[in-house]
């Protein structure tokens, strides 16, 4: 749906002071999630994500603006819409009016940028970059105003990802003041569902009720400014979060009923990543009811648009969901492989707290690993989640203790166990050089033969499995799908 957009009174204006018009008009619409209206009052000077905006004639000052204003945009829009490298061509154009910035030494526009650009890491999952850039944006804005509870507000956001709740907690109660200062709806919206996330996660952890209601109130808070702002896509984020609580509480049929308003919302907006991660919290209430094959439905297709956004820490929770729900089918294999995907996906971008937990997971739903599998596993995840402030996480490693203890004859080295789970996944390259055909000839049994969702396993296209089968491996040609030759058109 698109967000009708007043047009623009230009007539008369400078150069400069039109390009500063759009690039304020821009944001605003973008801070009401109107990223089509956005874009549409930029074209003159930049008109998608990957072109460089159109400079000539601008001022110092006014061409940092577009700059910014751009890189804003294009980090995003290229989430939104899952367009590759989109985070790093916002990062580029970001630094780029950092550069104008300083020759002006508007330290304030500098620190401002610095947060965006941590933004574009926390997207890409790299928290320690993003936490040190917002770390030091925040040193430059010491003033109390929205600049400042902007970065706050994405380092909270940075901290809760890491698992640090508490530290997320003080943070916002350390800077109480300044929220309650600000008169922007997206800001205190935001404010409100940080607290929201952050007291529904330790609610979780410490088996508070007063936190899931303190949760409630504050969701129901966000979702008033939000709704005050004219935010649609952030109001589905808190009404799928009240969704996510719901199930928490064991309220699945409530809990469905938010899910679907908020998809509502983001398919209407044509929001794919918003609408894959509502998908995942839906998948997770489908396995805790039972109903499996619709769970791992579900929770495939959520991972299949996560991978193409690009992000790689909410990837890994689908692929968890997915990973449990093909456990309890009963199909291993297929469960092994996307535990391993997802303790990679997370390793890679320094997530270790949601590796920990895939490794954890890994442990209780597979029952059958080899001892190597099965200590390198619990080695890192006991590691990965020593900070853990969970009460939960620590009685879960402390079952699956027993089966380790069990296992061991020697105990392996922590760079042992890392080696094991990040060089040894079910994926086709990573083991291509030493039995190819078996990894191809389990996952064609896992699936019935059918060479798309094998692909899918071994993270191939269909084109170059089907290729090597034919070439390199003909002997399982029988235990594929027959292949339907195309009629070609005129041929009878």
């Amino acid at each position: 749906m698109k967000i009708a957009s007043p047009k623009l009174n230009t007539f008369s204006l400078s150069a400069n002071d039109e390009a500063l018009l759009r690039c304020r008009t821009a944001l605003e619409h973008k801070d009401r999630g109107d990223y089509a209206g956005a874009q549409k009052t930029m074209h003159p000077y930049w008109s998608r994500v990957g072109e460089l905006p159109n400079l000539e004639g601008l001022d110092r000052s006014v061409t940092a603006e577009v700059l910014f204003c751009v890189g804003v945009l294009t980090s995003w829009i290229g989430s939104k819409n899952q367009i590759a490298d989109a985070q790093e061509l916002a990062k580029n154009l970001l630094t780029q009016s950092i550069t104008y910035f300083e020759s002006m030494r508007d330290v304030t526009k500098i620190a401002v940028a610095q947060s965006e650009i941590a933004y574009c890491y926390w997207r890409e999952g790299a928290l320690n970059e993003a936490r040190s850039w917002l770390d030091e944006a925040l040193e430059k804005l010491t003033f109390e105003g929205a600049a400042r509870a902007r970065a706050l507000l994405k380092l909270t956001t940075v901290e809760w990802t890491a698992g640090r709740f508490h530290e997320a907690l003080e943070l916002l109660k350390l800077n109480e003041s300044l929220f309650r200062k600000i008169t922007n709806h997206t800001i205190k919206g935001g404010y409100h569902t940080e607290l929201a996330i952050i007291h529904r996660n330790l609610a979780t952890m410490e088996n508070r009720v007063e936190y899931f209601r303190r949760a409630i109130n504050e969701y129901r808070e966000a979702e008033r400014e939000f709704r005050l702002a004219h935010n649609q896509i952030f109001r589905a984020d808190v009404i799928n979060n009240v969704g996510f609580l719901l199930f928490k509480l064991s309220r699945y049929k409530e809990a469905h009923k938010y899910f679907n308003e908020a998809r509502r919302l983001t398919v209407k907006f044509k929001d794919k990543t918003h609408t894959a991660q509502i998908d995942e919290s839906r998948a997770q209430v489908l396995v805790a009811q039972g109903k499996l094959i619709e769970g791992e439905r579900i929770a495939r297709r959520a991972v299949s648009i996560l991978r193409k956004s690009g992000r790689c820490c909410l990837m890994a929770e689908a692929l968890i969901t997915q990973g449990v729900a093909l456990a309890r089918l009963g199909r291993t294999y297929c469960a092994h492989l996307m535990f391993r995907q997802a303790i990679e996906a997370a390793h890679r971008v320094n997530a270790l707290n949601i590796a920990g937990v895939a490794a954890l997971t890994l442990i209780e739903e597979i029952q059958d690993l080899s001892p190597e599998t099965l200590q390198a596993a619990y080695r890192q995840a006991r590691d990965w989640l020593a900070n853990s402030q969970s009460p939960d996480i620590k009685l879960r490693l402390a079952d699956v203790a027993g089966r380790v203890v069990a296992s061991i004859h020697t105990e392996l080295s922590t760079d042992e166990a890392t080696e094991i789970l990040l060089t040894e996944p079910g994926g086709l390259r990573a083991q291509l050089e030493k039995h190819e055909g078996v990894v191809i000839k389990r996952a064609l049994a896992e699936v019935d033969g059918r060479v798309t969702h094998a692909a899918s396993l071994l993270e191939m296209r269909y084109q170059s499995l089907a290729y090597i089968i034919e070439r390199r491996h003909p002997d399982l040609l029988k235990t594929r799908t027959p292949v339907r030759r195309r009629q070609r058109r005129g041929k009878k």
